[in-house]
């Protein structure tokens, strides 16, 4: 099993930046894919940004070209970097792990962007 604890969420202006961490532990080794979701308020969960173990990226339209999902093979920790944040990027924003027989998730950061 994989463990994931979320940091790095918190209040910011429109525009400006946060970077989200990610740190796993647990069964690492056995991870095929790892995403970032965000949850708003009334509306589904949606995966924002997600990398596989081949290191190749994918990301929501609406982030794309703002959002830069990363990760640190040495410290077990994928990051997200958010840039020209909009009040719409408000949610509970979750890291999850994906295996070949589970998906694990954190427990989440939430993120608001005021206008």
């Amino acid at each position: 099993q994989v463990q994931l604890v979320e940091s790095g969420g918190g209040l910011v202006q429109s525009g400006g930046s946060l970077r989200l961490s990610c740190a796993t532990s647990g069964y690492v080794f056995n991870i095929n894919f790892m995403g970032w979701y965000r949850q708003a308020p009334g509306k589904e969960r949606e995966l924002v940004a997600g990398i596989s173990s081949g290191s190749t990226t994918n990301y929501a339209d609406s982030v794309k070209g703002r959002f830069t999902i990363s990760r640190d093979t040495a410290k077990r920790t994928v990051y997200l970097q958010m840039n020209s944040l909009k009040p719409e990027d408000t949610a509970v924003y979750f890291c999850a792990a994906r295996t070949s027989s589970e998906t694990s998730w954190g427990q989440g950061t939430q993120v608001t962007v005021s206008s």
